[in-house]
């Protein structure tokens, strides 16, 4: 029956909502779809009156009302909808009060919880106090207490003071919002006046983790000497806002006092060391160079076990702050090596280690897992990556930076001032001394290298210049010139090294070339010009797929019968790049342009008895515009296949299929026997030029 009346009960809602509209609900599916009475849970609240008067309040997940079952003379239950109470008087004694909580599905579930009723005050009242960082958990039990308030110190401002009511060794938690010491409160009553109480005095603060700054008010930052070192929080000698720490080495210390940064317990995480992060650093201030700092981490649950790692680093200035990196792929000698499997949660400093005391101060401050390695500069370089060392070596007078764009802030660059006085030859090497990862893939067939430069001037010059970075400056380079032709406005500017400046070596496959410079307003002094410079790309030779999008690639195509070619924007106006190629009036009937230079793609393309189309994307001026693709041995012109298709749009984007297993009649058949790594295209193939243009682009083998 009381499930029956409350599906009534919500039908009848959803009738009242939807009553405007002549529509009959009986969906009652939401019913079975409610959730299940659980996690029961009651508390008692009793008057101090002598009364024997609880006040019961049961709790519960997915609950619509609850049976009370007193445990008393009262044999029958009393119902309670969910958030609600009921008040029953009870004698002197110890009673079980059951609760069964009613879901809406029907279900229920039953549970029990003690209730002792007495007058006489709590005794033998016992509380257990946990301090886990700013959390504190509280519990408590005591004869003929029937329920407990906890205060927690922190809110005797405010009127009522805030307090949390529990049963019998039920948790109470809270977490501070501050650092600092408070004095928890907890009061056991029973259903007489007199109460019982208990006061705890706590510390409560986080306990110390990386990385240590020595600024956190919430964080316990006490430490551990050894040795006859003393240690204490101070202000930075040198900055009075910033709190460091103070390390006194007592006259007579030991030679291996030192100082445990926290506790014995060490850090709240382990620290995060892996075989490809072993690094730590510290911030010191020491009163001499050249003394050894140690730096030992270790298991804190099992410490001086042969499960530490420690390794040693010398100050190199006095009286200054300097930061100090501690590899732990370098241990001390002796002392066992690092291993990625121990757990390391305790670090310990020692100052001036291996010598006798004699009251030398020391700060130190900024403890921390060392920032992963850089990798090394390589091809090619765009400045975005955050994983790469962007450090770049002027020379001559030249000044460098990483900065923001000066058409796009969104985008890094680097940013070179000729200054004023600067040599004729101030340049900047793109990386450090020790040049690229890999060296430059120069070949007899991909002698081109390209970088975008924002110049403040049409017409200066440009040199780039590639050596080696062992033996740099000893004959074994290659330089070249490009002038610029824009002002302030960004340009790709190419670099042929088969074009070596006049009077310097010549590209010999000998050599290794690994090291790049690049000279902004070569051969005058400098004036304070302002140069940007981004994309550095080494031009590959041409080969399968073609996209002129791509900026590792050479883009070269070799025009011939009177072809003209050029990259240009898509005229369709989607931003990418394409090549235009116009057949003048009056070019020849067989005009055509070779994908590349006459030497061809870089490999051969990959027929075969199943795989001989290619495919090519073309924007033609009409439809029914013969266009003719052929495939030839570069170093044999009698070997070639070439297929004849016609376009079927006119100023529109279409993609031509050519299959060379259907040759042009007349024309060789393909075979597997042949190699053809060269590739040519003849628009409006067998007559003369009139002025036609053409766009093409992803030239592909299916």
């Amino acid at each position: 029956m009381k499930l029956f009346k409350y599906i009534t009960f919500f039908i009848a809602l959803i009738i009242v909502f939807i009553g405007c509209k002549k529509e009959t609900y009986t969906d009652t599916s939401f019913v079975s779809k409610a959730a299940s009475a659980g996690n029961l849970s009651v508390m008692f609240n009793i008057t101090q009156d002598n009364t024997g008067l609880v006040t019961i309040t049961p709790n519960g997940t997915g609950v619509v009302y609850y049976d009370v079952y007193f445990g008393d003379t009262a044999k029958n239950a009393v119902s309670v909808n969910a958030g609600l109470s009921v008040k029953h008087i009870y004698a002197e004694g110890n009673y079980q009060v059951k609760i069964v909580g009613h879901d809406i599905k029907g279900g229920t579930t039953t549970f029990t919880q003690a209730l002792v009723v007495s007058f006489i005050a709590p005794q033998n009242l016992a509380v257990k106090v946990v301090t886990n960082n700013l959390t504190v958990n509280v519990s408590a039990s005591a004869q003929y207490a029937t329920f407990y308030k906890v205060f927690y110190g922190d809110s005797n401002n405010v009127t009522p003071i805030p307090y949390t009511s529990v049963l019998a060794n039920q948790v109470a938690t809270h977490t501070y919002a501050n650092a600092g010491t408070y004095v928890v409160k907890v009061v056991a009553l029973s259903g007489g006046s007199a109460t019982t109480q208990f006061l705890d005095t706590i510390t409560v603060a986080n306990q110390i983790n990386l990385p240590v700054t020595f600024d956190d008010p919430n964080t316990n930052y006490t430490m551990s000497d050894f040795g006859g070192n003393s240690s204490s929080l101070a202000v930075d000698p040198t900055l009075a806002s910033n709190h460091v720490m103070k390390s006194i080495k007592t006259a007579g210390a030991q030679t291996w006092a030192g100082t445990t940064i926290g506790t014995g317990l060490g850090f709240a995480a382990p620290i995060p060391l892996t075989a490809s992060n072993t690094k730590m650093t510290v911030r010191v201030y020491s009163p001499a160079a050249g003394l050894d700092i140690k730096l030992k981490v270790d298991n804190h649950s099992n410490p001086n076990a042969g499960l530490s790692v420690e390794t040693d680093v010398k100050t190199t200035v006095a009286n200054q702050w300097e930061t100090l990196t501690f590899d732990f792929t370098h241990p001390a000698a002796g002392t066992p090596a690092f291993n990625a499997s121990n757990t390391y949660d305790l670090a310990s400093i020692f100052f001036d280690f291996g010598n006798v005391g004699t009251g030398s101060v020391f700060y130190f401050d900024d403890v921390q897992m060392a920032p992963p390695s850089l990798k090394q500069i390589n091809l090619p370089v765009n400045f975005e990556d955050p994983t790469v060392d962007y450090t770049v070596t002027d020379f001559g007078g030249n000044a460098s930076a990483l900065t923001a764009d000066p058409s796009n802030a969104a985008n890094h660059v680097m940013k070179s001032t000729k200054t004023a006085g600067a040599q004729v030859w101030a340049g900047t090497t793109i990386g450090t001394v020790n040049g690229f990862l890999q060296k430059i893939p120069l070949t007899a067939n991909a002698l081109k290298m390209t970088v975008k430069v924002y110049s403040p001037a049409a017409g200066l010059d440009i040199k780039l210049k590639l050596d080696n970075h062992a033996t740099p400056n000893a004959g074994l380079s290659v330089e070249t010139d490009v002038k610029t032709t824009v002002a302030n406005q960004w340009e790709t500017l190419t670099f042929d090294f088969s074009q070596p400046a006049s009077g310097t070596p010549a590209w010999n496959s000998a050599n290794t070339y690994d090291l790049a410079s690049i000279f902004f307003d070569f051969g005058n002094g400098g004036t304070g010009s302002v140069f940007y410079w981004d994309e550095i790309h080494f031009l590959s030779q041409i080969n399968l797929p073609v996209d002129f999008n791509n900026p590792n690639m050479d883009p070269t195509v070799t025009d011939f019968g009177s072809n003209s070619s050029s990259l240009v924007a898509d005229p369709a106006g989607s931003g990418s790049i394409v090549t235009k190629t116009v057949k003048p009036a009056g070019a020849q009937t067989w005009a055509g342009t070779t994908i590349g230079t006459p030497v061809g793609f870089a490999s051969a393309i990959p027929f075969s008895a199943s795989r001989t189309k290619m495919t090519v994307q073309v924007y033609s001026p009409a439809a029914g515009i013969p266009v003719l693709l052929k495939v030839e041995d570069h170093n044999n012109g009698g070997t070639f296949v070439q297929v004849l298709v016609n376009t079927t749009l006119t100023n529109q984007w279409e993609t031509l299929t050519f299959d060379f297993s259907q040759p042009q009649a007349g024309t060789p058949a393909w075979s597997a026997a042949n190699t053809y790594d060269k590739c040519s295209i003849f628009f409006d193939f067998g007559n003369a030029g009139s002025g036609k243009v053409f766009y093409w682009n992803n030239v592909i083998i299916l």
